[in-house]
């Protein structure tokens, strides 16, 4: 009883540490967009009279509504796209026994180790040739290719462990295999899927670099990660209070939708690592 107790209060320890560790620069941030021009708080204390100007001079001039909007876009649409691709691939996969399938998989696997970096130069001349740089469609469509290999393996390991029983007593009523995956197989897996949505929109709009590349001279595409970064880059308007409050708004929705599925985020991310 004794030695659990000890490691109890080991384990708490830890974990209190580490919050501290996590949370330090974000209080450090948000500390200094509230203070005051003139009277920064120092460290990860809050000032003493909470000022919340910079947040209104930050929306102002870094024009961050356009650039919100725009992530929100691009980041629904990465995960609606890769969904439905990804969804009937792993399904087949994981139901298919042919050799193209199984070719198949060692190709994503390919996607998942091949460094994304390297794949820009290509991707803007691409799109150069079509007439998509600046627009939406330069951010969406690579994302989701870039997308798919992940979310094909990762829905592919959720769908093999779900009760060969179901889809068995699906086809025996009559189910098609359409009706099987939509009816019965995603329902039990809404975890998984809930979890990979999440991470894929925290992913993409968190994406810096394919902005920067593709939609450099188009303001209304793009996203608040590059928004953040020319605002905070220019010199003439820099303010360490703007900036910090400006770099609050663009990580607040990220924040807003991990506590709204904070939950089914971990259940989805443990579901299937104990095969029953």
């Amino acid at each position: 009883m004794r030695q659990r107790r000890r490691e109890s209060i080991i384990g708490h320890g830890v974990l209190i540490v580490a919050a501290v560790i996590a949370l330090y620069p974000f209080l450090s941030i948000l500390a200094l967009a509230m203070s005051r021009p003139g009277a920064r708080p120092t460290g990860a204390g809050l000032p003493t009279s909470l000022y919340f100007g910079n947040f209104a001079e930050a929306w102002e001039r870094g024009l961050f509504s356009s650039a919100l909007m725009s992530s929100l876009i691009v980041a629904v649409s990465v995960v609606v796209g890769t969904l439905a691709v990804a969804v009937p691939a792993a399904y087949a996969l994981v139901r298919g026994r042919s050799m193209i399938l199984s070719v198949l998989t060692g190709v994503l696997l390919l996607g998942l180790v091949m460094p994304y970096e390297a794949t820009v130069i290509p991707l803007y001349q691409m799109f150069q040739s079509w007439g998509l740089l600046n627009t939406y469609w330069a951010l969406i469509l690579p994302q989701i290719g870039l997308s798919i290999s992940f979310a094909v393996l990762w829905l592919r390991v959720a769908f093999d462990q779900t009760p060969p029983s179901l889809a068995e007593a699906a086809a025996l009523d009559g189910a098609s295999r359409l009706r099987t995956l939509v009816s019965v197989i995603l329902p039990v897996t809404i975890p998984a899927l809930v979890t990979l949505g999440t991470l894929l929109f925290l992913f993409t709009w968190n994406e810096f670099l394919l902005a920067l590349v593709l939609v450099p001279d188009e303001q209304s595409v793009q996203t608040a990660p590059l928004a953040l970064s020319f605002f905070s880059g220019n010199r003439r308007l820099s303010d360490p209070g703007t900036t910090a409050a400006a770099a609050v708004l663009v990580a607040l929705p990220v924040l807003v939708v991990y506590i709204m599925f904070q939950r089914r985020l971990i259940s989805g991310m443990f579901s299937g690592a104990v095969k029953e």
